[in-house]
């Protein structure tokens, strides 16, 4: 490895370390090699998706992922150190860099008011904005056995990050509605009664209790993809393993939270401590070695 890649990577380990709350327990369980390649697959996606929540003009927001399109088209040739460390960890890893290119088009969903119809639209589009992330994950991890089915691997890939992004959904309801985004489907909405406003506290308005029914079927729904992307796991090495148990881990207590008390996303941003990332992480650690 180079000074400059070197130096790349250490830039992309300082983005995933600072921005990365969640998955950063399980990126550092990996060895070196993978946790450098995996904290570049971040850092660009990070990069992805800070242009879609960031504040600049709409058009700004447009060019500037119309610039990450043409970047990602002539990595080599980029020198900024996010690009370099992408390009040489797509030398090392088979780095599927059209997940990135579904990561754009998820991101553009987001750069108009948001609705979805119903359930089938909502997971083309948590597939492009979390499904491909699991997807560059594996690429990273690879199967600990030879002959394993690539497309059904990316399969359980793609259904987790669809997981993860379901508890997402759940926990920044109303974070979401603040910026005119709701991504609950709009016929099940309907079906249960619900209208997703603010009472004049600034808390989800649920007088009747139907937005925490809601809430509660939605979160048992997102379970059934945790079991699906769970797959995944008898097919990675022990480290590798660890890292996806950790990272899916903290979602999946944060989506047993949510469904265990609906309110508890009504006025705030949930998330767990510290201390409890860590023993996730720890865990994970200790129940993949077994």
């Amino acid at each position: 490895m180079t000074a400059t890649v070197a130096a790349a990577y250490d830039a992309c380990l300082e983005i995933t370390r600072r921005e990365a709350r969640n998955f950063y327990y399980g990126i550092r369980l990996l060895p070196p090699p993978k946790r450098n390649a995996l904290s570049a697959l971040y850092a660009l996606a990070r990069r992805i998706d800070d242009i879609g929540d960031g504040d600049l003009p709409l058009e700004a927001k447009r060019s500037a992922l119309a610039q990450v399109r043409k970047d990602l088209g002539r990595l080599d040739d980029v020198a900024e150190p996010v690009y370099v460390a992408v390009a040489d960890a797509a030398r090392r890893y088979p780095v599927p860099l059209g997940a990135f290119e579904e990561l754009i088009a998820g991101v553009e969903t987001d750069l108009a008011d948001v609705r979805i119809g119903d359930f089938d639209e909502l997971v083309v589009y948590c597939r492009r904005v979390a499904g491909s992330v699991g997807r560059l994950c594996l690429s990273i991890f690879g199967p600990a056995t030879t002959g394993a089915d690539v497309e059904t691997l990316a399969g359980y890939a793609d259904q987790l990050g669809i997981a993860l992004q379901q508890t997402n959904i759940l926990r920044d309801i109303r974070e979401d509605l603040t910026n005119d985004r709701i991504y609950l489907p709009a016929d099940e909405l309907e079906r249960f009664g619900v209208r997703i406003v603010l009472d004049e506290h600034g808390r989800l308005d649920d007088p009747q209790g139907r937005l925490a029914g809601y809430i509660r079927y939605a979160a048992g729904r997102a379970q059934d993809w945790y079991s699906l992307g769970w797959r995944l796991l008898p097919y990675l090495d022990w480290r590798s393993g660890a890292s996806c148990r950790a990272m899916s881990g903290i979602y999946h207590h944060l989506l047993r939270r949510i469904g265990a008390n609906p309110v508890l996303v009504y006025d705030q941003r949930l998330s767990l401590s510290a201390g409890e990332k860590a023993l996730v992480a720890l865990v994970s650690l200790t129940g993949a070695r077994r």
